[in-house]
């Protein structure tokens, strides 16, 4: 505890005790306050953001709803630090995780501590429409993970992100966009990464991973980075889409899910293999409604671990398939009902899980925005030769 408490403690003396610079209160959900350096040589935004979280989950066997469980637990609770340093062309994020979610997944590999980070990353725009970043964030992945926790239409992310996605890592991305008419954009981002996952201390135990991605927005920007936020809330005039693709390469990765997952321990050290992946996803949005696709594909070189002396392991890498849709209409009073449909189907001959497909419905009410609001959803599984399942869950979000 006296870890937590120094580390808290550190940043709100950051935050509240600079008194020989300027502070000014945003609106809400524009951050707590804003500091301004006396040479306009520096900023920092500060912000943080909370989400409480019920869940009902049930069995369905032969029709019958069985096994009843409840859960109350603090989803996620967050601080956030941004702004630019030296010059507005050098800009940074950190995120700092504090709910016991946000923690979860200290080991040997993480020094045994908990995973406090999730962004800490310098973005340098070294030359026109070029920008670098350093550090670990996301990585381009899904764009169902590229949306925040915070803008998302439903309670939470589908079951091909759990699946699928690439999550955080450490390294480098090469960002670049340009445009081939007055408004047909193209946004092209490459990722260099340790390819271990976030808050890893051990090094690279594998080899390094590589991420491509292309976005084409052929109608022009989205209202306030729309294309990365769920819901329609600037209800835009004009239809607007992105087109986007990702190629992911981990090499000699030891971990079942690319870089997330656990580990291929063997007799010997560690299973490695190359693991690709592929996204293709879209988003569309105009006059309130709003529509999300995404299609993820996993492969790897040999997805069996094996000991030394050739026999299995039991770890595999989880290989396979899956498709993911969402839609929504937000209504002018701000409420809105959405729609998901996600199917998973991963190589049961190597994975051993069944196909699984899920139906959600959700409705939410915005107050203000994404940065009050409440939303519940109604989830229902179905398993190919498994039992089915139920979920409701009932969410509430505030940031500022």
């Amino acid at each position: 505890m006296r870890i937590n408490f120094n580390l808290l403690w550190a940043f709100f003396l950051i935050s509240f005790g600079v008194l020989s610079q300027e502070t000014n209160s945003p609106p809400f959900g524009k951050g707590l306050f804003n500091l301004v350096g006396q040479d306009s040589s520096w900023t920092m935004k500060v912000g943080t953001r909370m989400q409480i979280l019920a869940t009902s989950n049930w069995g369905v066997i032969d029709g019958n709803i069985v096994n009843p469980e409840q859960n109350f637990l603090i989803r996620r609770a967050r601080l956030k630090f941004d702004g630019y340093a030296y010059s507005p062309k050098l800009e940074y994020k950190l995120e700092l995780g504090l709910s016991n979610r946000d923690l979860s997944g200290g080991s040997q590999f993480t020094s045994n501590s908990p995973r406090y980070i999730y962004d800490a990353v310098v973005k340098w725009n070294f030359h026109k429409n070029f920008v670098l970043w350093f550090g670990q964030t996301k990585l381009p992945g899904n764009i169902e993970r590229v949306i925040s926790s915070a803008n998302l239409m439903q309670v939470d992310r589908s079951l091909l992100n759990s699946r699928f996605n690439i999550d955080r890592d450490m390294g480098f991305q090469l960002r670049h966009h340009h445009y081939v008419s007055d408004k047909f954009l193209i946004r092209e981002i490459f990722a260099l990464s340790q390819g271990e996952g976030r808050n890893i201390t051990t090094g690279n135990l594998g080899g390094h991973q590589y991420t491509s991605r292309l976005e084409l927005l052929p109608f022009g920007t989205f209202e306030s980075k729309g294309d990365y936020k769920g819901s329609d809330q600037k209800r835009e005039q004009t239809p607007k889409l992105m087109l986007a693709a990702t190629y992911d390469i981990n090499k000699n990765a030891v971990k079942t899910r690319s870089n997330q997952g656990s580990y291929m321990f063997t007799d010997y050290g560690f299973y490695e293999t190359d693991i690709s992946t592929l996204y293709v996803d879209a988003m569309f949005k105009y006059n309130g409604f709003s529509f999300m696709g995404e299609y993820a594909h996993r492969s790897a070189k040999d997805p069996l671990a094996k000991n030394l002396d050739g026999t299995l392991t039991g770890d595999e890498v989880q290989v396979g398939n899956g498709l993911n849709l969402q839609t929504g209409y937000l209504f002018k009073n701000d409420w809105e009902i959405s729609g998901r449909f996600t199917t998973i189907k991963l190589d049961r001959e190597i994975t051993g899980i069944n196909p699984q497909s899920q139906y959600t419905f959700g409705l939410s009410k915005y107050i203000v925005g994404h940065s009050l609001k409440v939303q519940t959803d109604l989830s229902y599984l179905s398993e190919e030769t498994g039992n089915d399942a139920l979920m409701y869950r009932l969410q509430l979000d505030i940031h500022f």
